[in-house]
């Protein structure tokens, strides 16, 4: 501990020993944002909190979240913070104080104003005294206010403040002679909660305006389709959006005014797109096309059924330009995939005639479409055409580049164009430059003969509780490539490999070993008995351990080696003249050999991801495979992409190793970099996944340990994996001799 942080160390009178192993951190992070005197405010109130004695965690929560609210609010929060943990206390409502402290920054993150937070303290100490007056003896005084604080984050994702007064003081008097229900009305398990709920909701609602809505679509576009409302508060991470399929219209069931278009001309802008297509698209076969070529030809195929309704109906043209968004020219930055930008860009142009742009292509392709839409409009084919053209005009390689610039090209009344698109095989490359394309001809991954893919659940720290089926794992076997690229990297390291076999050779173990003097067992040891004989003819009595056996005296172990494939692999460390990527073939090589001359069964797969929707886990080697050519082909085709969702990928190899029979299981995750994924802008959403996934892989049995090439991960990693989990090589160049000594030094 610095001797700065041990001076404020003595300010904070509280004995919790955690705490020593938290304050050097925490103060680090503090003073970055926070001066002397603002920092004595959070010490005062984490000192207070400790000082309940209602446990160790709850002052941990608050030098860990101090930060964090401070930036969001101002120093003067802890004030309140502290006044209502010593109400909830004295009132009987201790059960409170920890979900109430766990969910400040989730909850200050929403209100975002230092005001609505302290009426949010009163709301909440409110309750507590409603709460302390419960008069069930079978019931804990403080169920529903724990209830209603776990719940917090998401119920201020669909209500103002206000509302969620509303909603609580509905509850209160609805349940005022039947306190023991609080529970269920709070934690949003009756009828009459989600109904309120509903009640407070600000925007237009689908439900108050259905028959509006349906009539509008049956007398302009003469159809009679179902709707499905769904809600956009419940899916923060990555919300749903408007489609259509064989079911319906899948629409948003509350939309508030935008750009000065009413919730209600919202809903209208939005069917008369969706019936647009409705009518005149018609689904193209979606292996026939790369994924960039997808998103250019929905560009295009958008704007002409957009046409053809406002031909019929031209008042559409001013009501979709109210809605469409208008992308700055060249504000798409350096390092960045701007092929989103760049067809925003296009749309807009080709839906106003009067735009101010100057690029070429924009220019280019709009007059093309206003040409090609004059000869026949109603030509499906027009899109691919223009789509197909546009993309090998205007492709370039920072297209692939993970970094996806996104300001500016949503287009809020629009679908997801799943409805154009028919798959007849599982596409092993897509992007996520649109939503989730599953038509309805789509043939499962059984059907094909592949491997259906998996899901599973993410831990979201802001609610405490699981998203289930949250992260979809897609895996397949690595394609093969050039063995003799691997062969020469080994031909490389030759005195590696050969201090490497001395020293296996040092710890390979007997793998049988005699136990003697057995009263049972395999069987009879004859030299025992032999001295027995000569016991019983010397006139004495011999014993009756006659038997031996043998038993297993070798590893028991088997290892999986999970390598992170995402794009920065590709890169050149500074010092250094090779990829990571380069010097991760040679290191796990390395490994394989180290591991298949000790005779351990072992795995060796990887890792990338493009949005939870789409995690790729490549199999490079299997447990019941021979380090042979096979596998090291495949290892010589290994390549970076996309992004780094630790969580899924740990969830997803302990199905490999769970159900294995050696007595430890050990999985090996190496890695340049902190879990990361284009749709979470929270970084630490994915660490406390990770970490969740850790603790879970953890109770299954099985050890997990983090080789990271991250010189800043000293920061961060050892929250995600334990303090004894995990190793830093600074020194990348020299990963393919460290990693090896680290297996054995693990593993012996």
């Amino acid at each position: 501990m610095s001797s700065t942080a041990q001076d404020w160390r003595q300010r904070l009178d509280c004995s919790v020993l955690q705490i020593d192993d938290i304050f050097d951190d925490c103060m680090r992070d503090a003073m970055r944002v926070m001066h002397d005197e603002a920092i004595d405010i959070w010490l005062g109130a984490a000192e207070s909190v400790c000082k309940l004695g209602r446990g160790t965690e709850l002052v941990l929560i608050v030098l860990q979240d101090g930060t964090e609210l401070v930036r969001l609010i101002d120093p003067s929060i802890f004030e309140g913070v502290e006044e209502t943990a010593k109400y909830l206390s004295a009132n009987a409502c201790g059960k409170a104080i920890n979900p109430f402290l766990s969910t400040l920054v989730a909850v200050a993150r929403r209100l975002g104003s230092h005001e609505l937070m302290c009426q949010w303290f009163r709301l909440v100490m409110r309750v507590a005294g409603a709460e302390s007056k419960a008069s069930e003896v079978n019931i804990s005084r403080s169920e529903g206010l724990v209830a209603l604080i776990r719940n917090a984050p998401s119920l201020l994702n669909q209500l103002s403040l206000g509302g969620l007064a509303n909603w609580i003081d509905y509850g209160l008097n609805s349940y005022k002679s039947q306190s023991h229900r609080l529970p269920d009305y709070f934690g949003l398990q009756t009828a009459d909660a989600h109904a309120a709920l509903q009640r407070e909701r600000s925007g237009t609602l689908y439900m108050d305006n259905a028959r509006r809505i349906n009539m509008f679509l049956r007398a302009f576009f003469h159809l009679d389709e179902e709707f499905h409302p769904y809600s956009l508060a419940f899916d923060v991470a990555r919300k749903p959006v408007p489609h259509l399929d064989r079911k319906g219209f899948h629409v948003p069931d509350s939309f508030d005014d935008l750009n000065g278009v009413s919730g209600l001309d919202r809903y209208r802008a939005m069917v008369a797109h969706l019936a647009a297509h409705r009518n005149w698209s018609e689904p193209y076969l979606a292996d026939n096309f790369s994924p960039f070529q997808h998103v250019a030809i929905e560009t295009f195929e958008d704007a002409r059924v957009e046409y053809l309704a406002m031909q019929r109906y031209p008042g559409l043209r001013k009501l979709w330009l109210s809605l469409h968004p208008v992308p700055v020219e060249g504000a798409c930055p350096e390092g960045w995939s701007c092929v989103r930008h760049m067809l925003a860009m296009l749309s807009y142009a080709i839906l106003n005639p009067d735009h101010q742009y100057r690029d070429p292509a924009v220019l280019a392709y709009a007059a093309a479409f206003a040409e090609e839409v004059a000869k026949d409009p109603h030509d499906p084919q027009l899109s691919v055409r223009l789509g197909v053209k546009w993309l090998v005009e205007n492709q370039t390689t920072d297209f692939r580049l993970a970094n996806i610039w996104f300001e500016n090209t949503q287009v809020s009344y629009r679908d997801d164009n799943r409805y154009l698109w028919i798959f007849l095989e599982a596409a092993e490359e897509e992007s996520d430059f649109h939503s989730d394309h599953a038509a309805s001809d789509r043939q499962s991954a059984e059907d094909d003969g592949g491997m259906p893919p998996q899901h599973y659940p993410e831990w979201d720290y802001q609610t405490l509780s699981y998203r289930p089926d949250w992260a979809t794992v897609y895996e397949a076997i690595q394609p093969e490539g050039d063995s003799g690229k691997i062969d020469a990297l080994l031909d490389r390291h030759r005195q590696l490999i050969r201090r490497l076999r001395q020293i296996v050779d040092m710890l390979k173990p007997q793998q049988r070993k005699r136990v003697r003097y057995q009263s049972e067992g395999d069987e009879l040891d004859m030299d025992v008995l032999l001295r027995a004989w000569i016991d019983f003819k010397a006139g004495a009595t011999p014993g009756n351990r006659y038997y031996q056996s043998h038993v297993r005296d070798g590893r028991d172990i088997s290892v999986l080696l999970l390598l992170d494939l995402s794009q920065s692999i590709n890169e050149v460390p500074e010092g250094c003249s090779t990829t990571v990527l380069e010097l991760s073939q040679e290191a796990v090589s390395l490994l394989a050999e180290a591991i298949e001359a000790l005779g351990d069964p072992f795995a060796i797969a990887g890792f990338a991801s493009n949005t939870r929707h789409e995690v790729r886990y490549s199999h490079f080697k299997g447990f019941s495979e021979k380090w042979s050519e096979q596998p090291k082909a495949r290892l010589a085709s290994m390549e970076g992409g996309y992004s780094t969702r630790m969580g899924a990928a740990l969830r997803h190899a302990s199905r490999y190793l769970e159900h294995r029979r050696e007595e430890k299981k050990v999985l090996f995750l190496l890695t340049d970099g902190a879990p990361h994924d284009i749709d979470v802008f929270d970084e630490q959403y994915l660490h406390d996944d990770t970490h969740k996934a850790v603790v879970e892989l953890e109770q299954k049995g099985i050890d997990t340990f983090c080789i990271t090439l991250d010189p800043q991960a000293d920061e961060y990693v050892s929250g995600l994996f334990g303090k004894t989990r995990y190793a830093v090589i600074d020194q990348i160049e020299r990963l393919p001799e460290k990693l090896p000594q680290l297996f054995i030094q693990m593993t012996k």
